[in-house]
């Protein structure tokens, strides 16, 4: 089975503009999330794919892969399945730009429904939530999933309502923005047509919820931080400097 992680990544966002090129500890974020996803062995290539030629010059100087692909993509998974057209591949991985602590074990948890199960055509990421401000913050995705992990929704509201939970503990968990597609079904998904759930939550993958189709939730053991705001980038930096596979690409 040949697995390609595509990196969608722009300048403009909303909420941080420039955030795929500002420095954490000498390297820009997209490189480290570029580095970090490269250091999966299940991979056999890891393509950043960008609207900004100054993204695509910064990975092709850093002896990475970058395509360039449409302006017009409002959601990152359209963006992902643009540069996944031309490639023989059987499974894709998006992983998105804001990502940089990523760990090359969570591909390894997310992609192996995908290998084991035929069903299975789709797996995203999940964490549980590690205090009541992440819980409340409207840039962390809340999700809800049944029995077999499969999910029920997503939501920047906080998700399941605690209010009549008497006190009893409850384990509540966001969305990690790494998910796993079946070629096949990742270019279904962006034939679809934007629902409305989709937009009123900003959530690309509402759209396949909407649409009937099922989501496998793999939880990962790992607390990652994706950085939205400046205050996550002080944040996410700060752990770097603890983390334990930074100096294995810092010379790369």
């Amino acid at each position: 089975m040949k697995i390609v992680a595509i990196i969608p990544a722009r300048m403009a966002s909303t909420r941080f503009p420039g955030k795929p090129l500002v420095d954490i500890l000498g390297i820009p974020m997209i490189e480290h999330v570029r580095r970090r996803t490269a250091l999966c062995s299940l991979f056999n290539e890891v393509v950043v794919a960008t609207c900004d030629r100054d993204i695509f010059e910064v990975v092709n100087r850093n002896g990475g892969i970058a395509v360039m692909t449409a302006n017009t993509h409002e959601r990152c998974t359209d963006r992902v399945a643009e540069a996944a057209l031309s490639l023989d591949v059987d499974v894709i991985v998006n992983v998105q730009g804001d990502e940089p602590l990523v760990r090359p074990e969570m591909f390894e948890l997310l992609l192996k429904p995908l290998l084991d199960e035929a069903e299975v055509v789709c797996t995203n990421l999940t964490a549980e939530i590690g205090s009541e401000e992440e819980f409340d913050s409207s840039n962390i995705v809340k999700t809800v999933f049944d029995c077999k992990n499969d999910v029920i929704y997503f939501s920047r509201e906080p998700i399941p309502s605690l209010r009549k939970s008497g006190g009893l503990p409850f384990k509540k968990y966001k969305q990690l923005g790494i998910v796993a597609f079946r070629k096949d079904f990742l270019l279904r998904f962006t034939h679809l047509p934007p629902t409305p759930l989709e937009m009123v939550e900003s959530v690309d993958m509402l759209r396949a919820i909407e649409h009937g189709y099922k989501i496998r939730m793999i939880l990962s053991p790992f607390r990652v931080f994706g950085v939205d705001t400046p205050d996550d980038l002080v944040h996410v930096t700060e752990l770097m400097k603890n983390d334990d596979i930074f100096n294995s690409y810092i010379k790369r």
